[in-house]
């Protein structure tokens, strides 16, 4: 039996009066990826960024329910946002690297960690950006400008930099969304190596990229799940009538 990474329990999200997350209870296995797939406004995202406490950021937004990880309900006012992050990290829709050296976007957040060591860097440097297939477009331009990157290169230092962290898991927006096919390519073939050594939840509107690299997948719809499943039952065989309507193309 496939071991557990991460968990929400009756998971509930207000912003303000309205409730974006419905009562959503997940378990993400260890070495998966799992796709979260639905309409625009659903709450997908919404309910990733929960998963590392990023929504507790937003002034009016209010979490109920239960996210655990490492044996504990990490939804509490004593957890350590800043030390969790580590392990659960987070890659965004667009890239965003910081306006610094391809080198120092990897090296900077492990220097704010405590890390000095140069050689010890150096070898992180390198096998994130070979774990992320960028080591050898930039190997010989490590400190050259991350914003002179293409898109699809900045998006793959953006998942070095997280994985730079050595985290359990690692959540990701709609990483592919604002970059070429080819990039988008790239991506997938990424993170079809990392499920090795990561446990990977993805927000994708893309279901075709869903079918491809996920091994389960979850449908939302108005803030609930409607379904989750093995992504070969989900596209193939769904038991809900509302995933097989929005899986066809009825609706989303």
């Amino acid at each position: 039996m496939s071991q557990i990474a991460l968990e929400t329990k009756q998971l509930n999200i207000f912003y303000g009066e309205h409730q974006a997350i419905k009562e959503v209870s997940l378990a993400f296995k260890k070495n998966e990826i799992t796709a979260l797939i639905g309409p625009s406004g659903c709450g997908k995202s919404t309910y990733l960024r929960s998963l590392n406490l990023i929504n507790r950021e937003i002034a009016n937004c209010r979490i109920e329910g239960e996210i655990w990880y490492s044996g504990r309900n990490i939804n509490t006012e004593k957890e350590d946002v800043f030390a969790l992050r580590k392990n659960i990290g987070m890659v965004f829709q667009r890239p965003n690297p910081f306006s610094r050296s391809i080198y120092d976007n990897i090296a900077f957040p492990l220097r704010r960690h405590g890390l000095t060591d140069k050689q010890r860097l150096d070898e992180i440097v390198e096998t994130t950006l070979k774990q992320a297939s960028l080591w050898q477009d930039v190997k010989d331009e490590l400190h050259k400008s991350a914003l002179a990157l293409s898109g699809g290169q900045q998006q793959r230092l953006c998942i070095a930099r997280a994985l730079a962290m050595k985290p359990d898991v690692l959540l990701m927006d709609e990483p592919t969304s604002a970059l070429d096919p080819i990039s988008s390519g790239a991506i997938e073939d990424v993170l079809a190596e990392l499920k090795e050594l990561y446990t990977i939840v993805i927000v994708t509107h893309n279901m075709q990229q869903a079918a491809r690299i996920s091994g389960e997948t979850a449908f939302f719809l108005s803030g609930q799940v409607i379904e989750y499943d093995r992504t070969s039952a989900i596209f193939r065989n769904p038991k809900e009538q509302k995933t097989e309507d929005y899986i066809s193309g009825r609706f989303g």
